[in-house]
């Protein structure tokens, strides 16, 4: 049974884990190099990675997909660590709405023209900041969705590509998480002290009670048969 409740909870740390690294923001140092916009039939295992229609537009199964092609530097742990040579880096540009995930998104035509405006091909090339959420999946076509693309301001002299972005609403966010999940655990072990364990504790003194007067009538009818048995 501990090994089971181990399992659960090592299965629902991964999702939690695996969910809130989809969802929450990343930032990619890159080079814009093209944007193209493609016709796409989306898949069972596609539409849950993809998000809605643009504003003001019909949901459908088919629709256009803007994309935003880039080169960009491998980072890791959301950015604070990096390593390996620049790499081959493809992102999508949708509305996300009012809904999930909640980044209020709904200027992907603006974007799109910000990012046609960065590309960046001949030398010196220009290096910008893409945030973005989501993964990017081969071998379904699924791509991040970017959310915003800013110039690197960096001082005359600096090479835009050491240019590392700080995660600071990753930083909040977790903050926040940790204070919700000791508020809900001292709620929750409040509400145990106060309504389960005092339940807990009556079942158990009923329980006794109840073995008690069993006990009491089993040794009454033992000696009542023994009575009959010394006759």
């Amino acid at each position: 049974m501990r090994n089971l409740r181990r399992f659960i909870r090592i299965v629902l740390i991964l999702i939690t884990g695996l969910f809130l690294h989809y969802v929450m923001p990343q930032q990619d140092v890159a080079r814009v190099t093209s944007t193209e916009i493609i016709r796409t039939d989306f898949g069972g295992l596609q539409r849950l990675f993809y998000a809605q229609a643009d504003s003001g537009q019909v949901e459908g199964i088919t629709r256009d997909l803007r994309l935003i092609n880039t080169e960009r530097l491998p980072t890791y742990l959301f950015g604070l660590i990096r390593g390996g040579s620049p790499e081959t880096m493809v992102y999508r540009n949708e509305d996300t709405g009012w809904i999930y995930p909640p980044y209020f998104k709904f200027d992907s035509s603006d974007l799109q023209a910000e990012a046609a405006a960065a590309i960046s091909i001949a030398e010196p090339r220009e290096w910008v900041v893409v945030t973005h959420y989501g993964w990017r999946i081969r071998w379904a076509s699924i791509y991040p969705n970017a959310v915003s693309i800013r110039p690197i301001l960096v001082a005359e002299g600096e090479n835009p590509m050491d240019y590392r972005p700080f995660p600071w609403v990753n930083l909040v966010i977790f903050v926040v998480l940790i204070i919700g999940l000791l508020f809900a655990r001292a709620m929750w072990m409040q509400f145990r002290e106060r309504t389960l364990d005092p339940l807990a504790d009556s079942a158990g003194d009923r329980l006794d009670h109840v073995n008690a007067d069993l006990a009491e009538r089993r040794g009454r009818i033992r000696r009542w048969l023994d009575t009959w048995t010394s006759k």
